[in-house]
């Protein structure tokens, strides 16, 4: 037996065990298609393909900063091929990560619809255009939505999008995780985290140092094939609406809603504050007047034998709880030479089942009316007691207080830094701008004319018996053969990356190393033991051992030339760019 059918089996083994500011011109959907799941779009309503596609139409509408990918968007975006800031760690990272502007191979709603695509799967990508001019949010409503589409699904890998400040040392060619940006949003998946960020970098006016502010309980991604419309509406008054296909899924305020809070605290603890040696914090306390009962026995035991007790007439005392198996046969290649003496398996004794009991019968436990236990003073009421101490407090020496922070400083480009394990994430229809009327007027030209067309063609496409497509989607239950077949060889090809990050990734697969491990183990201690073990134990040790030689050759394997065979969908993910 190899290493792959050792693991699938030990696997097998564990595994058995109110409308939006867009409105719905259309009419084609609403609240119950699109809303905020992660999962695939609802399928209770049912779509129609039209005899003939829309054919794309560039719009009219004018906004500072305004991207349908029609000819010469080239001018404007340009690739980083700069190497990602890893400050802390060893590894470096490029941005070999290709893109180009294609129609979708997947759901086409509108002929002649291009959209930016991220090409490579389980690589690193760097794009952004500047701005005509730059952006100044500064008492004005800032707006800012585009269509995301995963044509290959997302299993791992961001889709977000960050605004860049605008400044001097803003070059595309470097751009990259380190470049500072004002806005970040966007969806980001992996495993089980599925967030649409919105976080936003504020500058302290009194350090002048920048922080990040994330938003608390954000939104679910929706991840499926088809294209989905992210929004996001800033006001002056710091209040925030995020939008998704419409329909609002998240709003509040810049000044409550985020972490690290906007504004610090006015008055912190004093540090050099302590407790006194004589602050009494306890509440309640043992009586210390109480006294054990004359009477209290602590050396009772909790359960004494019932001597009431007599045993049932039906009760077989010389029948064995278990025999021999009557229908088992020795097998024909057994050797008593080589395998010793064949013995029968036990059954269960069918005689003990339709009576009380078989075998040795003694008088049962029953809870003892005598028991009290350990006697312990009762609590009172702590005469002494002070209450929680707590350090006084004193001013804030760092406190400021922000009361516009949706003033952001102005913006001078929009770029696309990312990592994702699946290829063709496509980005479309991106506007920057200052006005809530021009975005819905785009959207209901674009993204309300194709979505209901994409829901239809994902409809005819889908057939009757619906499987899994990506491995968050694997359920064992349903699919064992295939659940242990990609499971078993995603963690390879992880592995032969990086272990640990396979470990991360797909965590069933070394626990069900470790349970072969555990067995040899044991059945090596048998054997040390002195003991001499059956014949099936010896051929169930002899294979475990060969197993266990074959995993660690091919664990060695795979960290030392690993890089030769990893597979796109398992690189490591990129983390979230500071800063």
């Amino acid at each position: 037996m190899h290493l792959n059918s050792a693991v699938a089996a030990a696997l097998l083994a564990g595994a058995a065990q109110a409308h939006g500011f867009h409105g719905n011109p259309h009419g084609a959907f609403g609240q119950d298609a699109v809303g905020d799941e992660s999962s695939s779009t609802s399928t209770s309503t049912s779509y129609t393909v039209p005899a003939e596609l829309p054919t794309f139409t560039p719009t009219a509408v004018k906004a500072p900063f305004f991207e349908q990918f029609a000819d010469g968007w080239e001018k404007r975006w340009k690739a980083s091929h700069a190497k990602k800031d890893t400050q802390g760690s060893e590894e470096e990272w490029a941005y070999v990560g290709e893109w180009a502007v294609e129609e979708p191979t997947v759901y086409s709603g509108i002929v002649g619809d291009k959209s930016l695509v991220a090409k490579n799967a389980a690589a690193h990508h760097a794009i952004s255009a500047k701005f005509p001019k730059k952006i100044d949010p500064k008492d004005k409503t800032l707006v800012v939505q585009y269509e995301v589409k995963l044509q290959n699904g997302l299993d791992c890998g961001g889709a977000y999008m960050k605004l860049l400040r605008d400044n001097k040392a803003l070059h595309q060619e470097e751009f990259s995780n380190a470049s500072p940006y004002v806005i970040m949003f966007g969806p980001d998946k992996c495993g089980p985290t599925n967030k649409v960020h919105f976080i936003f970098n504020h500058k302290n006016p009194l350090t002048g140092e920048y922080e990040e502010k994330h938003l608390q309980a954000p939104p679910h991604a929706t991840i499926d094939k088809l294209s989905h419309l992210y929004t996001l509406v800033v006001q002056p008054n710091n209040t925030f609406t995020i939008q998704k296909d419409g329909e609002t899924v998240r709003e509040g305020s810049l000044l409550e809603q985020f972490s690290p809070s906007v504004n610090p605290d006015k008055e912190i603890d004093d540090p050099t504050d302590t407790k006194p040696e004589d602050w009494v914090d306890d509440a309640r306390i043992p009586d210390p007047d109480a006294t054990k009962p004359d009477d209290w026995d602590e050396d009772a035991p909790f359960e004494i034998v019932d001597e009431e007790a007599t045993q049932p007439e039906d009760w077989l005392v010389d029948e064995p709880l278990t025999i021999p198996d009557p229908e088992a046969e020795k097998p024909e290649d057994w050797d008593d030479e080589e395998d010793g003496d064949w013995i029968a398996p036990t059954v269960p004794n069918p005689k003990c089942a339709d009576v009380s009991g078989c075998g040795p019968w003694s008088k049962p436990l029953i809870k003892n009316p005598d028991y009290k236990g350990k006697w312990t003073a009762p609590f009172i009421d702590n005469p002494a007691y002070k209450g929680i101490w707590a350090p006084r407090k004193i001013p804030n020496p760092d406190f400021y207080e922000d009361l516009t922070p949706a003033n952001f400083e102005p913006i001078g480009a929009i770029g696309f830094e990312l990592w994702t394990m699946q290829a063709d994430v496509s980005f479309d229809n991106i506007y920057i701008g200052h006005s809530v009327e021009d975005a819905k007027k785009i959207a209901d030209e674009t993204f309300f004319v194709k979505y209901p067309i994409e829901n239809a063609l994902e409809q005819a496409a889908k057939p009757k018996d619906d499987e899994p497509k990506r491995v968050s989607d694997l359920k064992f239950f349903a699919d064992p053969v295939t659940y242990i077949k990609v499971k078993l060889d995603l963690f390879l090809t992880i592995a032969a990356k990086d272990p640990v990050e396979a470990i991360k990734f797909v965590p069933e697969v070394p626990t069900a190393i470790g349970g072969l491990l555990v067995t040899l183990i044991a059945l090596v201690g048998i054997f040390s033991s002195g003991g001499k073990a059956p014949a099936p134990v010896k051929k169930v040790a002899a294979d475990a051992k060969e197993k266990a030689k074959e995993a660690k050759d091919k664990a060695a394997e795979a960290v030392s030339t690993g890089a030769e065979n990893v597979k796109a969908e398992v690189n490591k993910r990129a983390t979230r760019s500071s800063s």
